[in-house]
């Protein structure tokens, strides 16, 4: 439970202060470390809140992060159910 907390503030920490290639690799092994890791969503949300601006190339989307995260997420989830070498 520890380690999901102090890796959820050094996720934000790094959405706040760090580049966003970082900040997407350290969330998406997030997903993969932990069990629906949705505090990435959320973070992901806030970064978008602060820092987003909407795209003509991404169909206008204002928070594209947290929508790609959020499909990330399920696709990962059922990924690792189907997985036979992960633990549940």
């Amino acid at each position: 439970m520890l380690v999901r907390v102090i890796t959820s503030l050094i996720l934000l920490i790094s959405v706040l202060y760090w580049p966003f290639w970082l900040s997407a690799i350290l969330a998406i092994l997030g997903i993969l470390y932990f069990d629906w890791y949705w505090e990435s969503v959320v973070i992901f949300l806030i970064s978008d809140l602060l820092f987003g601006a909407s795209e003509i190339r991404l169909w206008n989307m204002l928070f594209f992060s947290a929508i790609f995260l959020t499909l990330l997420l399920l696709g990962m989830e059922i990924l690792k159910t189907k997985m036979s070498f992960y633990n549940k």
